[in-house]
């Protein structure tokens, strides 16, 4: 009697849930004779082999004690040459970091029958399930799938020219991730996400920028996951559906009746959230480029669809001169005031270039505005000796703890100058003010893409702005916007309207929300207008102030 000649199915579990597993592939698991499964392959397909195969579980797992190669290899030969039908069941897709190459070596060898059976990637299904298009006509005419196992075998310096790169078995290496794009020029704003367990009822997304995932992401365990890094990223709060529905299209229903024929059980259906204050309002933040995070984060946790558009680029000066001087001579200083955390980010920099460190101040008392910038203060070592009641600079001048008279007092500060009010004030209560340049902030040159898409579009509610230099900065670069627009589609008397009419018109239905009475001025000097002013000076206030307009304009 001829000897039953057995096969070895290498199939592509797909990314995680059942029901985005390939029908062929479901069928070869309903016949298998032997299942030999990864650890990462959703337990539930389990539940779909016959009673009596036998189940072999080789575990690789990254960073875990894993079955050995070599014996999954001879695992395959060895039930293949018994007759059976062996199903090698692989999460994503067999020929992505499948590790395909040395199973069908040693099958050809042993001359066993075998077939390979496309399954979804992860790279491709995490990417869209997150709402992240992997390429953009504009964004992302490219992208690279990559492991980040051996970072020293990649070529970092062409990887960071791509537009996108989309990155398996990476969250360990993620600070080296960053370190290496970051060297080879990748800018620290740009756009990353961190999709874990995708396609399952666990998936969890972060979202930020190279310089800020690091922070958002401590103590939390990220594998597995797919890292996004790139522009596109930025495109998940505009592509999102607005609204969770039931899909009664007879095309869903089709759906519905081929799994109900082969027996795939239904998928969960997703729980509706409650209505939170902002859901289905869609925000575009206006801040420096780096900066949005935490409040891109507190603005979409009460249902905000937020898009952050960088109106704000923080260089160093055109010159250390004046700071380098005065940190020489921080001994003759009585008060150092810190506005804000560019000025604190910037003078610790110096002051660590000089080979200087904290303890220098010991003698010097420090004030600064803002409890954000107190915080950022306070995360290298140092309790700031007087902040304001109210979050504004005229607030510190008259609620100043201590006599001014013949105090030396130092101001770094933003290169273009501001806050001369204060500097007359304080000069005037009898203080030796030195202000030197330690930062300088400039004017994008381009807008961010997803911004752009969604302000010609019209689906902007509220545009958010932190200081005047956002709003000053962004009137600069909406110009550019409005005109091309407008050159085309406007009647003859709009398009002979000055550029202020016509933002103003572009703008009326949109929300102008700011974080205090400066900002305020400057909104009214450009827009006409403020329809939203925080209460407290902070981006807590000017959150809170929001969720109040949108409660009382319903």
């Amino acid at each position: 009697m001829n000897k039953p000649k057995g096969k070895v199915y290498l199939v592509g579990a797909g990314p995680g849930d059942l029901t985005y597993l390939t029908v062929k592939a479901y069928k070869l698991l309903s016949l298998a004779e032997v299942l030999i499964y990864d650890a990462l392959v959703d337990t539930d397909l389990l539940q779909h082999i016959p009673p009596d195969c036998l189940q072999i579980n080789v575990g690789k797992r990254g960073g875990q004690p894993s079955t050995p190669q070599t014996e999954i290899n001879n695992l395959l030969v060895q039930y293949c040459q018994l007759g059976r039908q062996v199903v090698r069941l692989k999460s994503g897709d067999p020929f992505i970091f499948g590790r395909c190459t040395s199973e069908i070596e040693a099958l050809k060898a042993a001359d066993c029958a075998f077939e390979v059976i496309p399954g979804i990637s992860s790279a491709l299904a995490a990417p869209l399930l997150a709402g992240i298009p992997l390429t953009d006509p504009v964004m992302s005419r490219c992208f690279a799938v990559l492991t980040a196992h051996e970072p020293d075998a990649l070529d970092w310096e062409a990887l960071s020219r791509l537009e996108t790169l989309v990155i398996l078995m990476g969250t360990q290496q993620l600070g080296e991730i960053i370190h290496r794009l970051v060297r080879q020029g990748r800018s620290r704003s740009t756009p990353i996400a961190i999709i874990k367990w995708a396609a399952t009822p666990q998936q969890q997304i972060w979202t930020s920028t190279l310089e800020n995932i690091l922070e958002q992401t401590t103590g939390v365990s990220l594998s597995p996951a797919v890292i996004v890094v790139g522009e596109v990223v930025e495109l998940r709060n505009y592509l999102q559906p607005a609204t969770i529905s039931i899909d009664n299209t007879p095309v869903a229903k089709a759906l519905q009746s081929i799994t109900m024929q082969t027996n795939f059980p239904p998928s969960p259906s997703p729980p509706i959230p409650p209505s939170l204050p902002l859901t289905g309002k869609t925000i575009l933040v206006t801040r420096a480029a780096g900066q949005s995070s935490q409040f891109t984060q507190a603005l979409a946790s009460q249902g905000a669809t937020v898009i952050e558009m960088p109106t704000i680029e923080i260089v160093p000066p055109s010159s250390w001169e004046g700071l380098d001087n005065a940190i020489s001579q921080i001994s003759d200083f009585h008060w150092l005031i810190l506005t804000s955390t560019n000025g604190v980010d910037y003078f610790f920099e110096r002051l660590f270039a000089q080979g200087k460190d904290a303890r220098t101040l010991s003698n010097l008392k420090i004030a600064v505005v803002g409890e954000k910038t107190a915080h950022s203060l306070r995360q290298r070592c140092l309790q700031a000796d007087f902040i304001p009641p109210n979050f504004v600079a005229d607030s510190l001048v008259e609620n100043f703890p201590e006599e001014l008279t013949g105090k030396k007092v130092l101001f770094p500060r933003v290169e273009s100058g501001g806050r001369e009010i204060l500097i007359q004030e304080l000069t005037a209560k009898g203080a030796v003010v030195v202000e030197v340049a330690a930062y300088q902030s400039r004017c994008p040159d381009n807008i961010s893409p997803s911004a752009e898409l969604a302000l010609q579009n019209g689906s902007v509610d509220v545009i958010t702005f932190t200081s005047s230099k956002t709003v000053q900065f962004f009137y600069q670069l909406i110009q550019k916007v409005f005109s091309k627009n407008f050159q085309e589609d406007l009647s003859f008397a709009l398009r002979e309207a000055s550029s202020s009419q016509l933002i103003a018109k572009s703008l009326e239905n949109v929300c102008i929300a700011s974080i205090g009475p400066q900002t305020s001025k400057t909104c009214r000097s450009l827009f006409g207008r403020v329809d939203v002013e925080a209460e407290e000076y902070t981006l807590d206030g000017l959150t809170q102030a929001l969720i109040k307009w949108t409660t009382t304009s319903v």
